[in-house]
């Protein structure tokens, strides 16, 4: 808001929207309602900042980087939209005067399931930065509908339901169907000649096609008016419900249209260990890039005449391999529909995508079956080949005779798209997201492509918001830092450094003890809530919380807990009782993942359970772990868990969420540790 806060005119129009909305009156609205209602006249005072926010970018005319991303894990968006206008205390003061919680109105909202885990997280992360420093930036993805999945615990058992989290509607997001885009599939693609431009024209014929409707949600800078739009597409039919099929009895195809739109943005990562979910996630990925590179396009357009200089005013910064269709994508619109020839094209393409690589794991760089890929996108595959083509060429000019290199980096072989050799070979920049993960893609993973092009190889150390991991999560310790050094940290996290000063002062000490013991109360009160499971606060909180994996090695935490209960069992008790706390999802079709969470629910059912042992070890698993589940659980932590077999972990940031709020890391030399 940052004009000032008019307390009166904020309880007016929370009350009008009470009104306008359910018909009733604050004093029969239910929690829910009170957060909707609070919700819109958040909104209201972001929409002024974000008009003027659009308005100076048009007169300015920056640079934009478009953040392509399968995920963003964003968590709740009211408080932390609150903070960040500045106004927290204040709404919290008009909610009181109406006889709400704040905090029981923050905790209607659900978490918005368009991420997962820290590859999405990085991505909200980012865009909070991106606003917060005034960059010119959009997020673009995809609005699922059911997001990852929610997490059920069932009799010792991990449970997939749908997380059904726009039931009642997203009150920050706004429709934008002026902005829709056509996205084609399948099909063939036909060569005519075209004689008054002299050259030939790509045309996809027979295709299916789904209409890509964006949904803008405000991403709001620190305390400085500026407001940015993470974009994230819903997918529509082209043509309207069949009435003629319906009434000649033909049901399903009257909504073959609706069907298939709908399927594109029904869930994240929908399991592909069968073709169809191969291909249900190849379409995914063209769907939210086709539809995002042509709004960029077209933004582009509006103000320029010459598409040769776009990259001069966009980039697509690739969050891992998923988005990497965008390659061959902008290729296609410059040739086919700008008329660039081939190698103004690829100039423009190479000097505007930008490649982060997450992972060293083969598993998880992309390759996709010829067979499916040219099926689904003819043309797109086409121009692959043709790029694949060329780049071989360039191998072999500089390693004759080296068919080995050749078979190690060509973006086609072995009847594979392999996706990262895409985004390397069609980028100019590729990071990688911790030094040692960096200097490993360099010297091992993808030693042949840094030998041959070093200039584009480049290190960037992943972070986060401290806003949200600090602030918002934490009032206890933010108060205590407020106290001791000023506030500026808030805007400026270096200023943190001032508080080792302190390192010496009893006093100080003793606070933040007592800061830690609030956030274990707190939490042990969230637990025996949630899932009626009795902590003790003076144990330890032994906390591993992120994705099931193998290499992140929650299976070597659960061995360290059946030694210890062994170990106790044998009379060895331990000077202070320890709490280990899990959470965790496994993808649905990872089935050791969801062995190693079935081992440690029965341990959990054992050890609590144990009167000889209980009263010194306790194992918790947090059901359907998630941001705002992490926003209790990260501030009450006493040793954080970041045991990651050592060079699998690319980068990690929960380790930094852990560090902010004074946990001590138990880790392996890996990633950002």
């Amino acid at each position: 808001m940052l004009k000032k806060f008019d307390k009166k005119a904020f309880i007016a129009e929370v009350k009008d929207n009470v009104k306008a909305l359910y018909r009733k009156t604050i004093d029969e609205a239910t929690q829910q309602q009170v957060f909707q209602a609070v919700s819109y006249a958040v909104k209201d005072a972001i929409i002024d900042n974000w008009l003027e926010t659009q308005a100076q970018y048009e007169k300015d005319d920056p640079k934009t980087v478009y953040y392509m991303s399968m995920e963003f894990l964003m968590g709740r968006a009211l408080g932390n939209n609150m903070i960040n206008l500045g106004d927290y205390d204040e709404i919290k003061e008009a909610l009181d005067e109406l006889g709400f919680d704040l905090n029981v109105i923050e905790d209607q909202e659900p978490d918005a399931a368009l991420g997962n885990g820290g590859l999405g997280r990085l991505a909200a992360c980012f865009l909070d930065s991106l606003a917060t420093l005034g960059y010119s930036a959009y997020g673009c993805g995809i609005r699922y509908r059911y997001g990852m999945f929610k997490q059920k615990i069932e009799d010792g058992y991990q449970v997939e339901i749908p997380d059904n989290w726009l039931k009642d509607g997203n009150p920050f997001e706004l429709r934008r169907p002026e902005y829709a885009k056509e996205v084609k599939f399948g099909g063939y693609v036909q060569v005519e000649y075209d004689s008054a431009a002299r050259r030939n024209r790509f045309i996809q014929k027979g295709y299916q096609s789904v209409r890509a409707v964006p949904y803008d949600i405000p991403i709001v800078g620190y305390k400085n008016k500026i407001v940015n739009t993470l974009r994230v597409w819903d997918a529509e039919p082209i043509s309207d419900f069949q009435l003629d099929s319906f009434n000649k009895g033909e049901y399903m195809k009257a909504v073959e249209q609706e069907n298939l739109a709908k399927n594109i943005v029904e869930v994240l990562y929908p399991a592909d260990e069968h073709y169809a979910g191969k291909e249900l996630r190849l379409k995914q990925q063209y769907f939210f890039i086709s539809a995002s590179v042509q709004a960029a396009i077209e933004k582009y357009k509006k103000k320029h005449s010459d598409i040769h200089k776009f990259y001069e005013k966009a980039t697509f910064q690739l969050n891992d391999t998923h988005p990497t269709v965008a390659v061959a994508e902008l290729m296609r619109i410059l040739l086919d529909e700008e008329g660039l020839e081939w190698d103004e094209a690829w100039e423009i393409t190479t000097k505007t995508c930008a490649y982060t690589n997450h992972t060293i794991m083969a598993e998880a760089l992309e390759k996709w079956p010829i067979e499916l890929f040219s099926r689904l996108l003819p043309r797109i595959y086409q121009i692959v080949e043709e790029i694949n083509h060329r780049f071989v060429e360039q191998i072999r000019m500089m390693y004759p005779g080296n068919e080995h290199k050749v078979a190690k980096m060509a973006i086609l072989y072995d009847g594979q798209v392999r996706m990262a050799h895409l985004a390397i070979a069609g980028s100019f920049s590729v990071n990688g997201v911790a030094r040692l993960h960096t200097e490993i893609l360099e010297k091992q993973e993808l030693k042949d492509f840094y030998d041959m092009m070093p200039d584009k190889f480049n290190n960037k150390t992943n972070g986060i918001t401290f806003r949200r991991w600090l602030i918002h999560c934490n009032e206890p310790l933010t108060d205590m830092i407020t106290q001791l050094i000023g506030d500026g940290f808030r805007q400026d996290a270096m200023q943190l450094e001032k508080l080792a000063g302190y390192a010496g002062d009893e006093k100080v000490l003793n606070r933040l003890l007592e800061v830690k013991m609030a956030n274990k109360r707190r939490l042990k009160k969230y637990i025996l809530d949630t899932q009626g499971i009795d902590i003790d606060e003076n144990s330890i909180f032994d906390i591993q919380v992120k994705r099931l994996h193998e290499y992140k090695r929650q299976q070597m935490n659960a061995l360290y807990v059946i030694f210890k209960y062994l170990d106790i069992k044998r009379g060895n008790i331990p000077s202070t009782p320890v709490t280990v706390i899990f959470g965790a999802k496994a993808a649905p079709a990872y089935t050791i993942a969801k062995d190693i969470i079935h081992l440690i629910l029965c341990l959990q059912q054992l050890i609590n359970n144990d009167p000889d042992v209980s009263p010194y070890l306790k194992v918790v698993m947090i059901e359907n772990y998630n941001v705002t589940k992490a926003e209790y659980i990260i501030p009450a932590c006493d040793v954080s868990e970041q045991i990651s077999l050592a060079s699998k972990e690319a980068s990690g940031t929960g380790n930094m969420k852990f560090m902010l709020n004074g946990a001590v890391t138990l880790g392996t030399m890996d990633g950002a540790n």
